[in-house]
């Protein structure tokens, strides 16, 4: 997700500073950016020349302090973990411009919550996109309790100078998007799991009958097991409603480190491009 926000204002002209915790994975996430940009150009999507512009567009760095010492917007992509985000967050607020928006692009994590590890609560917001974030058209703005209008204003404007289409929702365990589309996917794998159906038949029916144009079973895969996992968790912990438990089999893959497309095998198995799959030997 961070390198498609990356790549998503480095193309409409925003200098970008990329922070992760190692060169190795900043070397990875520009060669992916090149990757997805040529992918653009070969489909006319944007000019070769815009490719160029917008990798000088971007600068990486391994420190926190200095990646974000000048910036006027931060927006946070670490993985789904609470602890983690709250560290990171408590970081941003002692090295970011007093003036500096702080965005989450947490896709379940109480926005509140992550303020609270600030002292700026009211500049802390969820700017949640969806994936891949250069084609989706949604942002999913969120309002901590202590969110201050002007911000959120700030960020709808800014949603909008990226070509995107925002939606103001209110501080609930997974906000609407995943609120609505993790039970769904939740719902899949009981189904597999108690032998309604197998994992074509289940993605199949969605398909065709619903329009959907991705099963549920392969979505939990492209997001992956662990994230959704993860989500299901935060909705559970935040209703203490057991409808969003995690299926036991859904808990028994993430254990066991079949986490989908980025581990090469969740319910499909995948070829190294991700293009080719078949059902894992597993559910067959």
């Amino acid at each position: 997700m961070g390198n498609g926000i990356a790549h998503l204002f480095a193309t409409k002209n925003f200098k970008v500073n990329l922070v992760d915790t190692s060169k190795d994975k900043l070397d990875d996430a520009i060669q992916l950016i090149e990757k997805n940009l040529e992918r653009q150009v070969s489909k006319n999507i944007i000019a070769s020349d815009k490719k160029q512009n917008a990798l000088q567009n971007i600068a990486t760095f391994t420190s926190i302090r200095k990646g974000v010492e000048n910036a006027s917007i931060v927006i946070e992509a670490a993985t789904e973990n609470i602890d983690l985000k709250l560290k990171i967050f408590k970081e941003l607020d002692e090295a970011a411009p007093v003036n500096c928006i702080l965005a989450t692009n947490t896709s379940s994590i109480p926005i509140t919550k992550i303020g609270s590890a600030t002292k700026r609560p009211q500049q802390v917001i969820g700017m949640h996109f969806m994936n891949p974030v250069p084609v989706m058209k949604l942002v999913e703005i969120i309002n901590g309790y202590d969110t201050d209008k002007k911000v959120t204003d700030e960020i709808i404007e800014l949603s909008k100078q990226l070509g995107k289409t925002p939606y103001v929702v209110k501080d609930y365990p997974g906000f609407i998007a995943n609120r609505i589309l993790m039970p769904m996917l939740n719902e899949a794998v009981y189904s597999l799991h108690e032998g309604v159906a197998g994992v074509e038949e289940i993605d199949s029916i969605m398909k065709l009958g619903m329009a959907h144009p991705m099963g549920p079973l392969q979505l939990a895969d492209f997001i992956g097991l662990d994230v959704c996992h993860s989500i299901l968790k935060v909705l559970y912990e935040g209703f203490g409603n057991p409808k969003y438990a995690p299926c036991p089999l859904l808990s028994n893959m993430v254990n066991a480190n079949y986490l989908g497309i980025k581990t090469g095998e969740g319910f499909y198995k995948y070829s190294k491009n991700n293009k080719d799959l078949a059902v894992s030997k597993r559910f067959v």
